[in-house]
């Protein structure tokens, strides 16, 4: 099966790039014998398909407290998804690195070698850019500039992470993920500014819970 011109080009235009990313990155695994491998599954399945991102989101935005945070990281989330999900991953229809046709493309087997070391794990759609890595980026961009900056930046070391589990995993290219950060930080910029201009009166609203939580 041949791939689209779009993925052949970013093929040939990042094979260095990708190629040393993906092996630098796979250190981790010698290095730690495969006792990365795990928690890289577990950073990587907090953002499958962004559900567990927008459940957490939603929890966020069932309190007055926590609504403005928890309303960005959805919107950070949902904005992502439509360019990356919707539009990219669509049009562009990139082979996963670990797929045959990029082992045909580029004529080596070295990717899918570290996809199964590292435990084959595989997706079901297209590579380029990374979902994964937009949502994260997408809802800790918006976690960002929703809180105090001195401290909220910790929420890109969750991003990076991701990032990095994303290439640990063999399941994007290096190329994808920096799509995807490109994609998710401004998304999350931008759904901290609607954030910020929907009406108090949504922020304040109470459904009750924290009422119940007094009376308990």
């Amino acid at each position: 099966m041949e791939i689209s011109g779009a993925a052949a080009w970013l093929n040939t235009v990042f094979a260095a790039f990708d190629q040393w990313a993906a092996v630098w990155v796979h250190n981790l695994y010698v290095i730690g014998g495969g006792f990365f491998t795990p928690f890289f599954e577990t950073i990587s399945w907090l953002a499958h398909d962004g559900i567990p991102l927008i459940v957490i989101s939603v929890v966020l935005m069932l309190f007055p407290k926590t609504r403005k945070y928890g309303t960005a990281m959805l919107l950070g989330i949902g904005i992502g998804a439509l360019v990356t999900n919707l539009c990219l991953k669509v049009l562009i229809a990139r082979p996963r690195p670990y797929s045959d046709e990029t082992a045909q493309f580029f004529k080596t087997d070295l990717y899918q070698t570290l996809w199964n070391k590292v435990g084959r794990n595989m997706e079901s759609d297209k590579s380029f850019p990374s979902g994964h890595t937009t949502a994260a980026f997408g809802a800790m961009s918006a976690l960002f500039f929703m809180g105090n900056k001195k401290v909220s930046w910790l929420a890109f070391l969750f991003a990076g992470l991701m990032a990095i589990a994303r290439i640990y995993l063999v399941v994007h290219f290096a190329s994808d993920v920096l799509a995807g950060i490109l994609v998710g930080f401004p998304s999350g910029l931008l759904a901290a500014f609607i954030a910020k201009k929907l009406p108090q009166v949504y922020y304040d609203f109470d459904f009750g819970i924290s009422k119940r939580k007094k009376t308990a």
